[in-house]
């Protein structure tokens, strides 16, 4: 039966208070506990370091087992165990599997928090046996805080994350995870299962815990197995011992495996292997997993197997060759593997290969099990690193490094892991991590002080790992009142109990000048922003207990420091904590009261019958400061079911006057401070408990505590030893402060000599007595000072350190290289070597050579060869034994000491040299290296042959070039011992040689020189040639990569500068300068100068004849030197009619003066001369008013600037005086014009598309009043609308523009500040110029010719916009001009230019040009008048001629016939008409449209074929109505119509008429 889950806890619940029914459940879940024991040690061992795969199985699996199974079980761990994995010994152990199966089912309850189970569970397990307490008791949980320790009874302590109390946990994520943990807990305590847990160490060093509970008679039991195992073990041994393995079959194994290697590209490799086994094993190899087949790659690989000896040969091997090779072995008893990396490295690449050794230590590597199951080799290195970083708080800061791992393994990723100060760093709102797969980054987001200190990043692969490590500096933000201290650093809460708490925190380094006087506390409730002060005063000591705070509520804090300047800014927020009981804060960790819902509730139980609690124990004081005490205590044993709450009371040491402290409200803590001490007394305390049933007996007071400062400040550090380091930093060590308690750390400060300001060089107090101090400036001096920091206070500084120079620290040189022998005698030989890679960081200062005989191929020992140092490279050996081999080593020495000797030379010969050529040049070196050049120098061979050496080759090729590929620089042998070679590739690495020759021929090459890459780098500077204002010449060279070592080296055609008499040096920090005393023919070459100590930094500049010159007279202007002259003496006149006559020097010192002169007499200024100088821009003027004539002359303007001077002139008199005069005149007048209505500009004209002319002017300074009159010749022009001004612009518009518009015309504008007129004349040329530029206009607006068909023939022609008969025009037929006849005219109708061609023939065909000639320039239009065109126009004018033809001859009535006719009755009607026609038409009259024959009544007759009568002899009504009179004849028909309407007189009616004859008249043609 289970218990409820708060009783399991609480085995040691008061049974009194039990129910009966509660009782019985208890007693049966004891029983059953007990009977599970043996369940539970069977379980213990299952987790045991000892046996942790042997005894998985558990005690109950162990009986299945035979003892022979044992020992293979046994034996499989031993031999496993590293690598946690059984393999196929797993078959043998089939009750391993029953064991394993319990262990699967709690891996995951183990996972989330088992751990803190099984202690907890130990504790539980002994409680058992506690007896039962007579009185109801408060529960407590076993606290980790230091104060809390066990009493007659425990309880389980489940250990979990920090909590943040905002809800318990921060997030969603933490509060699943601790459910889980919750959860798995309580169903162990349900399962009641003993466990023994073994946690292993990691590399955070935790430390390994064992938990185990077993009894007596397992114990013996366990004994017993152990030696039935060991008998077993060494019985099977013996047994193997005596069989012949040789014989028997067996599975492969690898005697020898490959090893692991990188080369570089285009080398071969060779993997070696040597297997055994029987029958005897097959050897496969691998890349990658991928079989190699040497037949798909024929030369790349080769394969031998020989005598069980293996190898794979790659050949000439690239970059993606870089792999994992695997050789696999196989035979009928099994198979296996063996791995080896092979890492092919580019010369250049993207990534260069240096970085991944440059100032890295590496471990040794090693094999590692990935999480894949097979074994890697792997290279991690670290690019891009983060240096040394410098921030300020409140910024952000991010630190980033490349990582390159090789191999690259697919779906393995590294474990990227951060540490600050060794402690490894979690992720939170502070600092973020990243990872990109190739680059790790660091971020922290709001930087403080406590962010400052050693930064290391580890990269894990499986189980190798790489690190990196460097320093951060977080410097105080600006404070927000000058002078005010820095902000404390790591408030931290220490000791939190239901209403109390102890503030912690560290003092800040900067205290802004003054001493500070103390520290304000601030709280805030946890889910608000409302900050309130804690103590009134401030207080000095670094800790202070904070009280008030209410029960179950979180707080956070912060800390500020002041002085007599203000108050710093708030420190970093402390981690929030919650104001609860230890114990209660223990319990919540394993699983919270109220779950996820953001609070932590605190339940009171139900009130029964009270008893009155005992007195308190343990009562001391656990802090006492001059400003408070605090006591601690421990609860009564005696205090009933319900809570308590505590009195404390005081008195006066030696006195039994007892008084309350906290009268009013009692403390619910069994912590509390009290404040307002008198400082110096020495006070007792006590303390009472209560609850509802009363106050309880007092505990024991405390002994005498007297008020004051417990901890000391420390004393201060002394022996302070600065050492160099870098170029940037110095190492300072001290000796700890004797005697100091509680220390907290150590803060160092730096002051570069002579200024007398102390700077912080770390903000967060360092542990120990070595600190490496940044951010120095090379080739200063630095004294240091430290102080100690404890709780207390900060110490006295300590003495300052010697002072000394930041500079990079000396070491040994590295071994010299490539020992050589240049000159070999019977008795003696000269070595010649090159100078180490590594100087150690300060010049070498010679070297000592050894050697050694070698006989039979046997070196004996080490002689000495030279007993004081040699400077120069290379060294006679005496004293030798001829044809005697030796061995040579070389060892460099510096101030730092001798370095270590060089590996020794290979074995020379010591005999007499008698070949006729020279020997080989040694020494090589080059300098001045560019993109595309650089020097080579040498030194001459020792041995010069049987002849002097006349000269010398130089042999290039690129680094990686096999030997074939020297090529000589020179065709011919140069004397000197130098040369400049251009024409190189940038980028390129070479190396050079050089080979003496003399008149017996040329002899061997010496060593080539260390690889030089053919580059500019950046921040290269060059020789640069300097006249200064002495005339003084030299060339000066600087550089800003020097150390405290260099030294500028100056050299003439590349040899020491020894002659001071031609040429003196001048040296001062990073510059040097080579001064000429009288520079000649002798001082021609090439000047060099080399900076030591360098990476070579060197450049020269040669002098020839030609530059020698230059420089000879450009210093003979310095030293005569004249104001130079950006323009000479000139004059202009200014706008009211002012002379101003001027010069501009190019620059002028503000002591410059002038003389102004005028005819060899100084004139000053005055009334008439107005003179200006300003020496900011070099400009001089003087001004006159008006040029009188006695004004002609010559002015002069003497300049004088120091010693430089310098005049100009200028010459005005007879007509240069007169013109410049008139001009003056003239600008005066024009000044006093412009002051009213003006003209801008004159009037003109212009010619508008439409060929009108428009004469404009504009004019200024007009006003409303400002009237403006046209005239032309003297005749007012009359204007419709006044102008108005506003463009300023008035015009006047001609149209149609002839020669009658010639004239002379005027305007005048005028008010009453005065007028202004302007004429323009257009007669004579200007008016024919204005009629040209009509003509262009006209003759540019003509449209392309047009062909039109006329009766009388073709007409070609085209409109212009405007017509006038001073535009010229011609025709012309295929370029040939057209003469004029009857048949061919040309005219022009309104706008309408025309060609008319009567009666056209084919030979009118061709092309017709227009030309319209403006009076200079011809414009033209043409067209085709051939092929269709022709033919069209010509039937159009055939068909137009016939149809003129036709109206020409047609019958017609020409005219004579009335419309109407009235006439009395009885009247006689006479009408005649002209009709003409070509035949004579017939004419025919009708009536009413019906034909009318005439007879005598109505007389019809025609008259010579001209004439048609119509006579009606008497007229009566019936002859009213419509007559019409038709003529006709072959090309058509007319009628004439007209109404004939007769009256009665007596009646006076008329006879009406047809309604179609009224007023009618009708004439009807038809063909």
């Amino acid at each position: 039966m289970s218990l409820p889950f708060y009783q399991r806890h609480h085995q040691h619940f008061d049974r009194a208070y039990r129910h009966k029914e509660l009782e019985s459940t208890l007693s049966q879940y004891q029983k059953e506990e007990k009977r599970k024991s043996a369940i539970y040690t069977h379980g213990s061992s299952a987790y045991s370091k000892e046996a942790a795969l042997a005894y998985r199985h558990g005690s109950a699996s162990y009986d299945q087992l035979s003892a022979e199974s044992y020992a293979h079980e046994s034996a499989a761990h031993s031999k496993r165990s590293t690598a946690h994995s059984l393999e196929t010994e797993l078959k043998k152990a089939e009750a391993y599997r029953l064991g394993s199966e319990l262990v699967n089912k709690k891996a995951e309850a183990y996972r989330l928090g088992y751990e803190t189970y099984s202690r907890g569970k130990l504790l539980e397990d002994q409680s058992l046996k506690l007896s039962p307490k007579a009185k109801r008791a408060k529960q407590s949980l076993l606290s980790e805080e230091k104060e809390n320790t066990a009493v007659d009874y425990v309880v389980p302590i489940f250990t979990g994350r920090h909590i943040h109390i905002s809800g318990i946990t921060d997030t969603e994520e933490e509060r699943i995870k601790e459910s889980a943990a919750y959860v798995a807990k309580r169903n162990l305590f349900a399962t009641g299962e003993g466990i023994s847990v073994t946690r292993k160490a990691t590399s955070s060093s935790v430390e390994e815990e064992t938990h185990e509970k077993k009894s007596r008679k397992v114990a013996i039991r366990e004994t017993a197995e152990r030696t039935v195992l060991k008998k077993t073990l060494r019985d099977t041994e013996d047994f193997h011992r005596k069989l012949n393995e040789d014989s028997l079959l067996h599975a492969p194994e690898f005697v020898i495996k490959p090893r692991s290697h990188t080369i570089w590209e285009k080398q071969n490799v060779k993997l070696h292997c040597t297997v055994t086994g029987w029958p005897e094993p097959r050897v496969t190899w691998y890349k990658n997993h991928v079989p190699i087949n040497v037949h798909a790659n024929p030369g790349k690989y080769a394969i031998e197997s020989r005598y069980g000896m293996h190898s794979l040969e790659i050949n000439k091997c690239d970059f993606d060759d870089t792999a994992q090779y695997r050789a696999s072995a196989m035979n009928v008893k099994g198979e296996l593997s063996a791995y080896a990396s092979l890492v092919v490295k580019r010369y250049k690449g993207e990534i260069d290969e240096s970085f991944f050794h440059a100032g890295t230590v590496t471990l040794p590597l090693s094999f590692g099990v990935t999480p894949h199951g097979y074994a890697s080799r792997f290279e991690i290195h670290f690019v891009d690193k983060f240096e040394v970083s410098f921030g300020r708080e409140g910024e952000t800061m991010s630190l980033g490094c490349t990582v390159i791992i090789h191999p690259d393994i697919k779906r393995f990723h590294p474990e990227i892991q951060w540490y600050r100060n060794g402690v490894l760093i979690t992720p939170s709102k502070w600092v973020q991590m990243h990872w990109s797969g190739e680059r790790a980054t660091l971020t922290l987001t709001h930087a403080n002080k406590e962010d400052e200190g050693l930064y290391t990043l580890r990269v894990v692969m499986g189980d190798y790992y790489e690190q990196y490590s460097s320093y951060v500096f977080v410097r105080d933000a600006d404070a927000d009142i000058p002078g005010a201290p820095g902000s404390p650093l790591d408030v931290k809460c220490l000791d939190a109990n239901k209403d109390y708490v102890i503030i912690s925190w560290k003092q800040p380094a900067v205290d802004g000048g003054s001493p500070v006087l103390g520290y304000f506390i601030d709280k805030c409730e946890v889910g608000t922003k409302q900050w309130s002060q804690c103590n009134e005063t401030p207080v000095k000591f670094a800790r202070f207990p904070v009280t008030g705070l209410i029960e179950g509520r979180s707080y956070i804090f912060r800390v500020r420091a002041v002085n007599n300047a203000g108050i710093s800014i708030p420190s970093r927020v402390s981690e929030p904590v919650a104001a609860l009981d230890p114990a209660d804060r223990a319990r919540l960790r394993s699983h919270p009261s109220a779950p996820w819902t953001g609070q932590i509730i605190v339940t009171e139980e139900e009130p029964t019958e009270g008893i009155v609690p005992g007195p308190p124990s343990d009562l001391h004081v656990t802090e006492a400061t001059k400003n408070y005490v605090v006591l601690s205590w421990k609860p009564p044993y005696e205090r009933g079911h319900e809570g308590v709450m505590y009195y404390v009371e005081k008195c006066v040491a030696g006195t039994e006057n007892w008084q309350r402290v906290n009268t009013e409200i009692p403390v619910k803590s069994p912590r509390f401070a009290l404040f307002d001490l008198a400082e110096g007394k020495s006070y007792q305390f006590r303390v009472r408990c209560c609850n509802s049933a009363g106050i309880g007996e007092p505990s024991e007071a405390t002994e005498a505590t007297v008020v004051g400062d417990k901890l000391d400040i420390p004393s201060a550090p002394s022996n302070i030893v600065p050492t160099r380091n870098t170029d940037t930093s110095v190492v300072v060590t001290w000796t700890e402060s004797k005697d100091a308690k509680e220390l907290v750390g150590y803060y160092i400060e730096a002051s570069k000599v002579g200024s007398a300001h102390w700077e912080p060089c770390n903000n967060n107090p360092v542990k120990g007595t070595r600190f490496t101090c940044h951010g120095l400036t090379t080739g200063e001096h630095y004294t240091f000072r430290v102080r100690a920091v404890n709780a207390a206070g900060l110490s006295g500084f300590s003495q300052e350190s010697e002072a000394i120079e930041v500079k990079a620290a000396i070491a040994p040189p590295s071994p010299p290289y490539d020992i050589t022998v240049l000159e070999s005698v019977r008795d003696s030989m000269v070595l010649g070597w090159k100078q180490p890679k590594t100087i150690g960081g300060v010049e070498i200062t010679g070297y000592y050579v050894n050697y050694r005989e070698v006989i039979n191929g046997v070196p004996r020992e080490w002689r000495e060869a030279n007993i004081k140092a040699v400077s120069e490279r290379a060294y006679r050996v005496h004293d030798l034994k001829e044809n005697m081999t030796y061995q040579f080593q070389v060892a460099a020495v510096n101030l730092a000491g001798l370095g270590t000797p060089s590996p020794a030379s290979q074995s020379f010969k010591c005999e007499e040299w008698t070949i006729a050529v020279p020997g080989p040049p040694h020494d090589l070196s080059c300098s001045e290296v560019r993109k595309d050049s650089l020097v080579v120098l040498w030194k001459p061979p020792i041995y010069v042959g049987r002849t002097p050496v006349t000269g010398y080759y130089i042999d290039i090729k690129e680094t990686n070039a096999s030997e074939e590929h020297w090529k000589g620089v020179n065709e011919k042998a140069i004397p000197s011992k130098y040369l400049k070679i251009s024409g190189l590739k940038e980028g390129t690495s070479y190396v050079f040689r050089v080979r003496a020759t003399n008149k017996a021929g040329v002899g061997k090459p010496s060593d080539s020189t260390d690889p030089v890459i053919a580059e500019t780098r950046p921040g290269t500077k060059e020789v640069v040639v300097e006249v200064d204002d002495n005339g003084v010449i030299s060339l000066n060279f600087e550089c800003d990569q020097m150390t405290a070592d260099s030294k500028f080296i100056w050299s003439k055609n590349y040899e020491p500068v020894e002659d001071d008499s031609r040429l003196s040096i001048d040296t001062k920090g990073g510059k040097s300068k080579a001064i000429f005393k009288d520079l000649s023919e002798e001082d021609l070459g090439i000047y060099s100068c080399v900076v030591t100590d360098t990476d070579g930094v060197s450049s020269s500049y040669t002098i020839d004849e030609e530059e020698m010159k230059r420089l000879l007279a450009l210093s003979h202007q310095h030293k005569f030197p004249t104001v130079p002259l950006k323009s000479e003496l000139a004059v202009e006149i200014l706008e009211k009619g002012q002379v101003r006559f001027w010069l501009q020097a190019e620059k002028l010192s503000g002591s410059a003066k002038v003389n102004f002169v005028f005819n060899d007499k100084e004139i000053v200024n005055g009334e008439k001369y107005k003179m200006k100088i300003d020496h900011n821009s070099g400009l001089i003027e003087m001004v006159m008013d008006r040029l009188e004539d006695e004004d002609e002359g010559t002015y002069t303007f003497q300049l004088q600037d120091g010693k430089a001077t310098n005049q100009s002139s200028l010459v005005l008199i007879g007509d240069v005086f007169q013109k410049l005069q008139k001009e003056a005149e003239f600008q005066r007048q024009e000044w006093f014009r412009k002051q009213g209505p003006h003209f801008v500009e004159y009037l003109g004209w212009e010619v508008a598309p439409e060929c009108n002319v428009l004469l404009k002017c504009k004019v200024a300074n007009i006003k409303k009043e400002t009237h403006i009159v046209w005239y032309k010749d003297e005749r007012e022009i009359m204007v419709d609308e006044e102008h108005d001004f506003k463009d300023g612009v008035c015009t006047l518009l001609i149209t149609e523009f002839s020669k009658k518009d010639a004239g002379i015309y005027e305007v005048i504008l005028k008010d009453d500040r005065g007028k202004d007129k302007s004429i323009l004349k257009l007669v004579e040329a200007a008016f024919a110029d204005l009629m040209t530029e009509v003509c262009k206009v006209i003759a540019l607006s003509a449209t392309e010719l047009k062909i039109q068909s006329t009766e009388e023939g073709i007409r070609l022609y085209s409109f212009v916009s405007y017509y006038l008969e001073d535009l010229r025009v011609s025709w012309a037929h295929n370029d040939n001009k057209i003469k004029y006849t009857e048949r061919v005219k040309t005219g022009v109708t309104g706008e309408q230019i025309w060609l008319q061609i009567n009666e056209p023939t084919p030979s009118d065909k061709g092309k017709y040009i227009l030309e319209l000639f403006d009076g200079k320039t011809g414009h033209t239009r043409m067209v085709d008048l051939s092929g269709q065109a022709f033919d069209e126009a010509f039937a159009e004018f055939q068909r137009l001629k016939a149809a003129a033809i036709a109206e020409k001859n047609r019958a017609r009535v020409l005219g004579g016939l009335p419309d109407v006719v009235t006439i009395q009755e009885g009247k006689a009607l006479n009408l005649t008409c002209s009709v003409w026609g070509n035949p004579v038409p017939e004419v025919s009259w009708l009536k009413n449209e019906k034909l009318l024959v005439g007879d005598d009544h109505i007389i019809l007759k025609v008259e010579s074929g001209k004439h048609a009568c119509f006579t009606i002899t008497a007229v009566s009504t019936a002859d009213s109505g419509r007559y019409s009179l038709v003529v006709k004849n072959q090309y058509g028909t007319e009628t004439s119509d007209f109404t004939v309407s007769v009256f009665i007189p007596e009646e006076g009616i008329e006879i009406p008429q047809p309604e179609s004859g009224k007023g009618d008249k009708k004439k009807k043609a038809r063909s």
